[in-house]
């Protein structure tokens, strides 16, 4: 790979990620002189771009194999008219989703094109409604869409392919963006077209070093294509193995700072796992192994959840739905940010997908509380018939402190009113709004309804 972008020929950046590859059949598809615009030059710019390139098109397709899992990939070679999309582009992309389809293949698509190709007009454009026909009957097959942003990737081609796709990676310095450089308005910060400004916005799930891509393509398609065929069991408490004796301990004991949180959870319950990039620093989304198969987790941190950290954690059970991937949800927040900024990030609207990608996931969540259940905003992640909580843990439909300043009471009926509250996780577990306490250490399956372990 060559350049500050990573830019690179589309076989080398094949042949970068796969240990073995075979090229799918091309079906040669008339046009006629100047192609199907009659573009004055068309046909001259298309031998030059051939002898350039040693390609007869922008895009290369077939079947390759990496780490034991094998995929379609989709390979733009942006030498070949800027990796535009023409007609013949799409003819070839759809035919690989297709094969993908009946092969029952996850795709790859490994993206360096300026979008649509002006030779071709109208006829040209169209094709991005073919592109993305091809990616929502890939996601209705259940099959999953990887794509790795080499750069540029400006346009159609980032609009349909590349922010289409179930997780975006980037080699560092991509130019990503719908704009491209030659048509932003001046003045503009071109940092916003980087791979680096797409992160930082939350449009893309990972920056990867050309040296680091083929692992973790390798693991990405491995995690995305070996669902756990069960429910997840819920992890084994950590810290604290008794419960607290009132309802003001319960919340003092969550708030203490050196208790466990959900990374030492989620160390604890995989072998290895991918995150979907998250700008919710409360918010933490991805796919991880264990005992060989994959569970998706969506995890809150012990902070107030951003917006953004909702729309994540329901983007996240949505794609586990369609993949067949059973969900773990760990939750952990005094509740949902509630300052104005959230307010304009419209925080009930993402508050209300969440719960929506919750009730209509069509496989197992199953959720674990670890901390703080800090009213709807620990709701939102909860599972409605799976939930169990640690010890160490409260769930309130508000929490004590404002629930005593809209009661009008004084600062010192706090701690009586967390006992009010009937926070506690034996409380929970008397009311019902939980099946179980889990135990400390593994437990042999998950616990009862009285909160013993079954088996």
């Amino acid at each position: 790979m060559t350049g500050v972008t990573g830019q690179a020929p589309a076989r080398a950046l094949i042949a970068s990620v796969t240990d073995t590859f075979s090229e799918l059949p091309v079906t040669p598809a008339p046009q006629g002189p100047d192609g199907p615009i009659g573009w004055t030059g068309y046909d001259a710019a298309r031998a030059r771009a051939r002898e350039r390139t040693g390609e007869s098109e922008s895009v290369v397709c077939g079947i390759g194999r990496t780490g034991g899992t094998e995929a379609v990939l989709i390979a733009f070679e942006f030498g070949f008219l800027g990796g535009s999309l023409g007609e013949r582009t799409g003819d070839r992309v759809e035919n690989a989703f297709v094969t993908a389809r009946d092969l029952s293949l996850p795709v790859v698509s490994l993206l360096a094109t300026g979008g649509s190709r002006m030779q071709e007009g109208m006829r040209a454009l169209r094709q991005l409604q073919r592109l993305t026909r091809q990616c929502v009957l890939l996601a209705a097959a259940g099959l999953p869409h990887l794509a790795v942003l080499s750069g540029p990737v400006t346009g159609g081609g980032w609009a349909t392919l590349g922010a289409g796709a179930d997780v975006r990676l980037a080699l560092p310095g991509a130019q990503i963006g719908f704009a491209g450089s030659r048509v932003r308005p001046a003045g503009e910060d071109p940092a916003a077209y980087t791979a680096e400004g797409q992160l930082a916005a939350g449009r893309i799930d990972g920056i990867v070093p050309p040296e680091r891509l083929r692992g973790t393509v390798r693991q990405w398609l491995h995690l995305l294509t070996r669902p756990a065929h069960t429910a997840a069991e819920p992890p084994h408490a950590l810290g604290s193995a008794e419960p607290p004796a009132n309802g003001w301990e319960a919340v003092r004991r969550t708030r203490a700072p050196q208790r466990p949180r959900a990374g030492a959870y989620l160390d604890a319950y995989f072998t290895s796992r991918e995150e979907l990039h998250s700008v919710d620093p409360g918010m933490r989304c991805g796919f991880g192994s264990r005992d060989g198969r994959t569970v998706a987790y969506a995890a809150q941190l012990g902070t107030a959840t951003r917006p953004v950290g909702f729309r994540l954690a329901a983007r996240l059970i949505r794609l586990a739905g369609r993949l067949s991937v059973p969900v773990l949800t760990l939750v952990d927040t005094p509740g949902a940010a509630n300052d104005a900024v959230a307010e304009r990030d419209g925080a009930g609207a993402a508050i209300a997908e969440t719960f929506a990608a919750v009730a209509a996931s069509p496989v197992p969540v199953t959720t674990l509380l670890i901390g703080e259940g800090g009213s709807g905003g620990a709701l939102a992640l909860s599972s409605p018939d799976r939930t169990w909580a640690v010890p160490g843990s409260y769930f309130s439909v508000i929490a004590p402190e404002p629930a005593v300043a809209i009661l009008k009471r004084g600062p010192e009926e706090v701690p009586a009113t967390a006992g009010q509250l009937r926070l506690r996780p034996q409380d929970l577990l008397e009311i019902g709004a939980v099946r179980g306490i889990v135990p400390h250490g593994p437990a042999a399956g998950p616990p009862d309804s009285a909160g013993r372990p079954e088996g």
